[in-house]
């Protein structure tokens, strides 16, 4: 396993993380919690040592069971959490206000939830599930992260950006106080290379890529015909003929990338840590066949440049969130 040190400190963390989103039972459907443990244990094993969670993931039921692995490897991992919004929106609007969405007493009541529901004294990463930018200059969440971390409550501090919006923290980053930017990052929206990416360079600031198979679409197993259980939330995802769009790029990837990979999600992958910049990437893994598939693919490492070049071609400006 590859390693790179987090933000400015010498704690390492492995390039292949641990998205924890899928195992908690919610949105994504089908997980069953005896063989997410078992991808879990199998990560620990390969060397994987970042596990992100959040507590709006089956309302603490990840970061229960990360937890519990936690306790039964005897290893200490590197584990994040996230704080939600006091409004449950995703993402922040422009409308929203730091005391509706993010209240001091919020920050400091739901950071100490995760604590319970990992059995930890301490996270190793907070952040703010999603952000705007407008609150970079207010003192009240940098008065919470100041308080935790004096507390030795939580280690590092970051923010979860808004979807498909990159530059949506810029500014708070600028205050010193943010250790790491979570962002989608992935074959299709490469935006964060055009600002964020450079930022977190000369600031020292951890890179976390979320969604680098775009749910799915980028692992070549989405396809026309596909369907989703009932209550996914990929239904919403590739309705109407998102998949159709979906399919057509992903084969053309396929056809670009066979020479140098195995698959459409082993392109997909090395793409992401192509760039320096990214710390670690985080795909979701409740099967140990797709873990095992995803360490091998990232232990490869970079693409090569010439490919890299090829890839930008498949910049693709849209919101499936919506």
């Amino acid at each position: 396993m590859q390693y790179k040190k987090f933000a400015t400190s010498d704690i390492e963390v492995s390039r292949l993380g641990y998205g924890g989103w899928g195992i908690g039972k919610s949105f994504w459907i089908g997980a069953d919690d005896a063989e997410s443990k078992r991808a879990l244990h199998r990560a620990i094993e390969e060397g994987v040592n970042f596990f992100d969670s959040a507590l709006v993931y089956g309302m603490g039921h990840s970061e229960k069971l990360i937890g519990e692995v936690e306790k039964e490897s005897g290893k200490e991992l590197f584990i994040t959490s996230k704080i939600p919004s006091k409004k449950y929106e995703w993402p922040a609007g422009d409308d929203s206000t730091l005391e509706a969405s993010f209240p001091l007493k919020h920050i400091i009541e739901s950071t100490e939830r995760s604590l319970r529901n990992l059995k930890r004294d301490y996270l190793d990463l907070q952040q703010f599930h999603v952000w705007n930018d407008a609150w970079a200059d207010r003192d009240e969440w940098k008065e919470a992260v100041f308080r935790l971390k004096k507390e030795g409550k939580v280690r590092f501090f970051g923010i979860s950006i808004n979807d498909h919006q990159p530059e949506n923290g810029i500014e708070a980053g600028k205050t010193g106080l943010i250790d790491s930017f979570q962002v989608i990052f992935n074959l299709f929206d490469q935006s964060p290379t055009d600002q964020l990416l450079p930022f977190c360079r000369k600031h020292g600031i951890a890179v976390i890529a979320r969604v680098p198979f775009d749910e799915g679409g980028l692992t070549g197993t989405v396809r026309p015909e596909t369907t989703f259980p009932a209550k996914d939330f990929r239904n919403q995802y590739f309705r109407d003929d998102r998949k159709e769009q979906v399919w057509e790029r992903v084969r053309e990837i396929a056809r670009i990338t066979a020479s140098e990979t195995d698959s459409v999600a082993e392109a997909a992958l090395r793409f992401i840590i192509s760039f320096d910049a990214v710390t670690t990437v985080i795909p979701g893994m409740r099967h140990e066949k797709n873990l095992l598939a995803n360490v091998a693919s990232v232990n490869k490492g970079p693409l090569s440049s010439d490919l890299l070049n090829s890839l930008k071609d498949f910049r693709w400006i849209r919101n499936f969130y919506k």
